[in-house]
């Protein structure tokens, strides 16, 4: 509680916020609708490399494609390949299994004759200077506009601002879900101060905001769910007997360390030095990588659990409404 709060022995009403009467079924939506977008980029990735290429390297970049896409599906799925490698195996695998993915098919287009095939590769900047080539530093130097463009600015403004704050209360919604075991949301509020405050200075800057939509902070909660197994001891005074029974749950593993992990890197694989690296990565790695997102928030998304009810005929495959469900 804040210095200078005082408490009173009167229970205080709670405060309603406007996106407690918005359900879940909108942020299976959302979800549904960031898988939609990942398979349409990859489709439309394909479809440039196929205008720039040669027909040959084109259908590489197919079999690369779905190569990224099926290595990384295949190995994070490495949990369940118990008895083959260790645990900690299984899990490094499961773990880094797009990375690996990635790095594979990253060196295959430089080995043997595929290296003098042209390829199309991700653009990058040599030099530390916007990738716009009108301009020749990062800050916009919004006083020389004209004053009728500063006020048709805020029409996109608000545009943008509506859709950050509802794209980061829905992806908060997904996070925060039952089955997660959330514990700490309130990192999620101090997030959209963080975030928004990152937005406003990118605006300045003229570089992309670091946020826009968060369809990878679902995934970043399914990556870190766990089994918490608790033992539960139940006695029966009559008999005089100790029952000790193990139940488990899911968890998710509370942390900053890996998303700050993360923006490090991103951090500095904007710097050129880096970004030349980043210059091998052929676009084709990179439909392989939308791919597997798409997938990946497909497969979690209980709306198309609720399709293939649909689908469901017997009335025994179909799971339990409920006790209080009212409707």
């Amino acid at each position: 509680m804040p210095a200078g709060c005082t408490t009173s022995s009167r229970p205080s009403k709670p405060t309603p916020e406007p996106m407690q009467y918005v359900t879940t079924f909108s942020a299976g939506i959302l979800s549904l609708l960031n898988s939609i977008i990942y398979f349409h980029k990859a489709v439309q990735e394909l479809q440039r490399n196929h205008a720039q290429v040669s027909f040959a390297s084109f259908l590489y970049s197919v079999i690369g494609a779905i190569g990224t896409f099926l290595l990384a599906v295949f190995l994070s799925t490495a949990n369940s390949w118990k008895p083959l490698f260790h645990r900690y195996i299984r899990m490094g695998l499961a773990e880094y299994a797009v990375a690996i993915s990635i790095i594979l098919f990253i060196g295959m287009p430089n080995i043997g004759e595929l290296a003098s095939m042209d390829k199309q590769t991700l653009v990058v900047q040599t030099s530390f200077r916007p990738s716009t080539p009108d301009r020749t530093t990062f800050f916009v130097e919004f006083w020389k506009l004209p004053i009728e463009w500063i006020f048709l600015s805020i029409i996109p403004g608000a545009i943008i601002t509506v859709l950050f704050f509802f794209d980061h209360e829905k992806s908060s919604i997904i996070c925060t879900l039952d089955r997660y075991g959330i514990k700490k949301h309130g990192g999620f509020a101090r997030d959209i101060v963080f975030l928004g405050t990152t937005s406003a200075l990118c605006g300045i800057l003229g570089i992309p905001p670091a946020n826009g939509l968060l369809p990878q902070a679902p995934l970043h909660s399914e990556s870190l769910m766990h089994t918490v197994r608790t033992e539960v001891v139940t006695a029966d005074p009559e008999a005089g007997e100790r029952e000790t029974v193990i139940k488990e749950r899911e968890e998710v593993y509370e942390q900053r360390r890996s998303p700050f992990l993360r923006s490090a890197l991103i951090l500095a694989f904007i710097c050129p030095p880096l970004q030349r690296v980043l210059g091998l990565t052929p676009t084709s790695v990179l439909v392989g990588l939308f791919l597997f997102m798409g997938e990946q928030t497909l497969a979690s998304n209980p709306i198309l659990h609720r399709f293939a009810y649909m689908l469901t005929f017997s009335e025994e495959d179909l799971p339990k409404l409920p006790r209080d469900v009212t409707w």
